[in-house]
């Protein structure tokens, strides 16, 4: 089954996981298996005014919509773009007096879509919005509950002069949202900001090493001519080699959790159980559980209890963040990393997961030289455990080489930035402003290189003016989040 678009893959049934997606021919890393809008999506609603409503970009001047006074757009062209999906909302916010939650907006969007276009097959669709699923009977009882409570609200919101659905068909709607709801970010892919529906997308099954990525790009309508201009869409792009008639897959969730652990999260979060080839064979699980070999090897009942006390130490560490109290979170991964030092391997996960929080809060306070020690370590335990193109892999990789690059560690620095270069040509291709973001790091840090190379004194003498003279680029603050799952979902 192909359309639009969509030549390259096909529908097919797959044994024990239902609808899955076939390649139709070869394809080698990097390469984009396909391109898709969204269906419909929205902003967070904690992010309504500080995120362009139709390219999810975050901006420092949103222009407001007039008549509903919630939408926010980069320009005048974003706003355009919007029209049709907003013009409906717009009128039925009005009326309302406030605008409903994300969960209600997106519900909202589908419908009106539906209304306009009907629910069959979308234009380069290779399923319709009904044949998606919405795993309703597998919901517990807190998940029916928040249920009632969306579709009362949108019971409330929903315009009488609008077309009207059965309850069934609203309870199926909010169901899709919650299984298939694709999690969107800003245009640094540093923050999640809304939540889209891409019907392809939904088909591709999970596997904890998957052979394709999803990569979210924001669109470009920055060039004069309209013609060059780019829409919002997710790329669906191969991490290896794949032969045709091979199934394509992508991870639901981050790899770096023992198979027990990401499998638990698979069933509460998906309803499916994981029978994928690293979970039955728990492949790289004992990486993540490694503790010191040799002499000084610890007793289990030590392992143990350092393991505790790093969980304990992380739901300390969150609370802190969500307040803010950047130097506590410091003081208490130092605490942790001195406990689990002598016990614990340099791939263990508990120890990665420290190392990645001390080195990213150390960097936003600018503390570079003990945060690039940390992200060094955190980056060679990561590479020995994600799959060499690995998109959260390159991300990491580039923030430990910018925190190097900011300590002063220049040879370091370009190396890494080099290497994170590398694997987000694959995963994030070179168009995607990350990745060119990226580029003009390694150029510049290139520069530097050679420079350093060739007289390190002068090197740092004009680095010192340079850095007197501009505003050290700060890191962004950090993200009380994990990484975020590829679907959005409430925990």
């Amino acid at each position: 089954m192909t359309k639009g678009g969509m030549e390259s893959v096909e529908v097919f049934t797959s044994e024990g996981k239902g609808r899955g997606l076939k390649a139709q021919k070869e394809f080698l890393p990097g390469d984009v298996i396909f391109a898709e809008p969204a269906y419909a999506a929205v902003v967070f609603d904690s992010l309504t005014h500080v995120i362009c409503h139709t390219c999810f970009k975050r901006q420092e001047r949103l222009h407001r919509c007039g008549q509903c006074k919630f939408a926010y757009y980069c320009d005048r062209t974003c706003q355009r773009a919007a029209w049709l999906n907003h013009k409906n909302e717009c009128s039925a916010i009005k009326k309302h007096g406030k605008a409903p939650t994300e969960n209600v907006r997106l519900a909202a969007r589908i419908m009106w879509k539906i209304e306009r276009e009907g629910s069959g097959l979308a234009e380069g669709c290779l399923v319709s919005i009904d044949d998606l699923q919405n795993h309703v009977d597998s919901f517990g009882e807190e998940e029916k509950k928040e249920l009632r409570v969306d579709v009362e609200s949108f019971l409330e919101f929903w315009p009488s002069q609008s077309q009207q659905f059965g309850m069934q068909f609203i309870s199926h709607i909010f169901g899709v949202i919650s299984c298939n709801g694709f999690t969107l970010s800003d245009q640094r892919g540093l923050q999640a900001v809304g939540v889209g529906i891409f019907p392809n997308l939904c088909q591709a099954n999970h596997d904890c090493w998957p052979n394709c990525t999803v990569i979210f790009n924001n669109g470009n309508h920055e060039a004069v001519r309209s013609m060059f201009h780019t829409q919002m869409r997710i790329e669906l792009r191969a991490l290896s080699k794949i032969s045709p008639g091979e199934e394509l897959t992508v991870s639901y969730v981050d790899f770096l959790n023992v198979s027990e652990e990401r499998r638990k999260q698979l069933k509460k979060q998906y309803y499916f159980d994981c029978a994928c080839e690293h979970c039955k064979k728990q492949i790289k699980d004992d990486l993540m559980l490694a503790v010191k070999e040799g002499e000084s090897k610890p007793s289990a009942e030590t392992v143990k209890e350092v393991i505790q006390f790093s969980k304990d130490t992380l739901e300390k560490i969150n609370k802190a963040r969500m307040e803010g109290l950047y130097h506590e979170v410091v003081k208490l991964c130092r605490e942790c990393l001195k406990k689990q030092e002598p016990v614990l391997g340099d791939t263990n996960v508990y120890l990665l997961r420290i190392l990645s929080i001390a080195s990213e809060v150390l960097s936003y306070l600018q503390m570079f030289e003990e945060a690039a020690d940390y992200a060094k370590r955190m980056v060679d335990g990561y590479m020995k455990i994600y799959h060499p193109n690995n998109a959260q892999l390159g991300m990491a990789v580039m923030r430990a080489g910018v925190t190097h690059w900011h300590a002063g560690l220049i040879e370091a620095g370009h190396g890494l930035i080099c290497k994170a270069y590398a694997i987000l040509l694959i995963t994030h291709g070179p168009s995607h402003p990350i990745t060119k973001d990226l580029e003009v790091m390694r150029v510049q840090t290139e520069m530097e290189l050679r420079m350093f190379q060739q007289n390190e004194f002068m090197y740092y003498k004009m680095r010192e003016a340079a850095l007197k003279n501009q505003k050290i680029q700060v890191m962004p603050e950090p993200s009380n989040e994990t990484s975020p799952s590829l679907f959005h979902k409430k925990e």
